[in-house]
């Protein structure tokens, strides 16, 4: 979706395929980092769009072992950024924020309950030239051809199964079971990660409602729902007693969700006539949140990229190739971090039965907390942080006289 709306920004023609009605998924990746609010200062719409329902976190705090033992693990107020802090809010709220901004030009359009397919090939051009989609909508079946298609359908993607691209499956020691527990204004006020042997377990303030988060091992969550909902309800109030007296919320499995995690990504993101971004090229471990913004920079970096030469109708495949170039090396280097903290802590974790110490990485953090602003640099900027390079062609607004000159 940002892809398009910044193509349709430089006067490239696009449109936008969402399988569903609407965007309203629960669970789906709704933290927003400084370096995306960064993105929407350059392009003149924080100021609106933090005007939607959002938290804001300034620090990210975990509790190891025995209530004393809570550290804040990053602070993010020392950034070189406008926002000092993480944004919660509903990715249906984001993506709807971004179809309002498209909508502005014409050349951005997007077809909803229109599920891609297949792959249209082309055998003349090119041996193989990828050269447009078809979809299935409730007005039967489209045909959509284009000078490129991106792949941007997660990281069940099909496009990067019919398109033949290899996967490589960097591993994940664990799943995830997602739930929305009611809070209230009594409640701890900031997001928290608990660990316990063998357990882990995160919150993150909704206002309204905790979003939590339950590690379990790879594989184990049809054990854990063979024990029954009411174990499971026990395990939560365990690790956070002051819940004990509203687990009983989570009436039946299907109040929770899981989570296969993934880490994987393409050894190349493109074909001819074709590119892959976000989990489709890059699946992400869920550790620190990160994945929906490396696919808003990936989004940036390709639309820097392509913007001009796709106006110009005069892309090549060469620019394809660029794009991956430009965004391997932070997605290498995060899943390389990712990886190190699943196996080296969250495995160990979840393996667990003995009580164990305050780690030395959090006593650290504990006694010097100049070291704090490490984790949230990485956190909340990444490995090259992308910036908006690609130019705004005014004539392509809906209604000109929006334009304020």
């Amino acid at each position: 979706m940002m892809l398009g709306f910044l193509l349709a920004r430089a006067g490239v023609e696009v449109t936008v395929l969402e399988k569903h009605a609407d965007f309203l998924r629960d669970f789906r990746g709704d933290t927003i980092h400084p370096s995306t609010l960064e993105l929407m200062h350059e392009l003149g719409l924080l100021e609106e769009f933090l005007k939607r329902p959002h938290q804001e976190l300034q620090q990210l705090a975990g509790q190891v072992g025995e209530e004393k033992n809570i550290v804040t693990i990053a602070d993010f107020r020392h950034l070189p950024t406008r926002c000092k802090f993480l944004a919660f809010m509903p990715q249906w709220d984001f993506l709807n924020f971004i179809v309002e901004q498209g909508r502005r030009y014409s050349g951005f359009q997007v077809r909803m309950q229109a599920e891609a397919t297949d792959l249209i090939t082309d055998p003349i051009k090119d041996g193989g030239r990828i050269a447009g989609v078809r979809a299935k909508s409730p007005d039967g079946a489209l045909e959509i051809r284009s000078v490129l298609t991106i792949g941007a359908d997660g990281r069940h993607s099909m496009v990067r199964e019919q398109a033949g691209l290899q996967v490589m499956d960097l591993g994940a020691p664990m799943d995830v079971f997602w739930m929305r527990i009611s809070r209230h204004v009594s409640d701890p006020g900031q997001s928290l990660g608990h660990i316990e042997p063998g357990k882990m377990f995160v919150m993150i303030d909704r206002e309204e409602y905790w979003q939590c988060a339950f590690l379990i091992p790879k594989g184990a969550a049809d054990e854990i729902r063979q024990r029954g909902i009411e174990q499971f309800r026990e395990d939560v109030a365990t690790l956070e007693p002051f819940l004990r007296d509203r687990v009983g919320e989570l009436r039946d499995w299907n109040e929770v969700s899981l989570l296969t995690v993934k880490v994987d990504r393409l050894t190349q993101w493109f074909r001819p006539g074709l590119l892959c971004i976000g989990d489709a090229a890059h699946a992400m471990s869920p550790v620190g949140g990160v994945g929906i913004n490396l696919a808003i920079q990936d989004a940036v970096a390709a639309a820097n990229i392509l913007a001009a030469k796709l106006a110009a109708g005069n892309l090549r495949d060469g620019d394809l190739r660029a794009v991956q170039r430009r965004r391997e090396f932070p997605t290498r280097a995060m899943q390389k971090l990712q990886v190190l903290l699943q196996n080296g802590v969250i495995r160990r974790v979840l393996s667990s039965s003995q009580p164990f110490t305050l780690p030395w990485p959090l006593r650290l953090l504990r006694r010097w907390p100049i070291l704090r602003r490490i984790p949230a640099r990485v956190i909340g900027m990444g490995f090259r942080p992308e910036h908006v390079r690609s130019s705004e062609v005014r004539s392509s607004h809906v209604r000109p006289s929006e334009d304020p000159s």
